[in-house]
């Protein structure tokens, strides 16, 4: 399913980011950068040490990734070049800005995908796993900040393709790219 953003195409996709064919993959990470379950551990597996080391050198040099923020590897083993890896908020009944971190995780990634050039990239469900944000609600705050992005900005992103796990999450992208639309 796909859709058009300016010269940008959205594209929704029920599957494993770790073999899209993309020019970088964005990684749904930890504030320590070492792995963990789910997008990132697969990402961790897929990419294998390269892209450890590189997450290794990030959090000699600053400490790790803050919530919202968003930082680059390479993409490994991965059919990528790039992994940007961001750190979602955990959800905690939308007391604590999670929308605003949320959508700093877009923004973010987005805007390092244009600092390495890249035309193609994939997101997972950010923050929609063990850190429990609502499904709903972190797909509308995930479409709208990507499809406001490519409005707004002189962007060399050509191809954004949200990669769905399971067939819920997938419905959920379907619906809300209808109600954009």
């Amino acid at each position: 399913m796909e859709f058009m953003f300016n010269d940008s195409i959205i594209q929704l996709v029920r599957g494993d980011i770790t073999k899209l064919e993309v020019d970088a993959v964005v990684n749904a990470a930890n504030t320590s950068l070492m792995g963990g379950g789910g997008v990132d551990g697969a990402i961790h597996k897929g990419g294998g040490k390269a892209i450890l080391d590189d997450c290794i050198k990030i959090r000699n040099q600053r400490g790790g990734c803050a919530v919202g923020e968003a930082v680059v590897t390479t993409g490994g083993n991965l059919k990528c070049q790039y992994v940007i890896h961001t750190v979602g908020p955990v959800w905690n009944g939308g007391k604590n800005n999670e929308e605003e971190k949320l959508r700093n995780c877009y923004k973010n990634s987005l805007i390092q995908a244009d600092l390495h050039s890249v035309s193609s990239l994939a997101f997972p469900n950010i923050s929609t796993g063990i850190f429990k944000y609502p499904k709903e609600s972190a797909c509308s705050v995930a479409l709208d900040e990507v499809s406001q992005y490519l409005l707004r900005n002189q962007t060399k992103i050509k191809k954004v393709i949200f990669v769905c796990f399971d067939d819920e999450s997938l419905e959920i992208y379907k619906n809300e790219i209808k109600r954009l639309g």
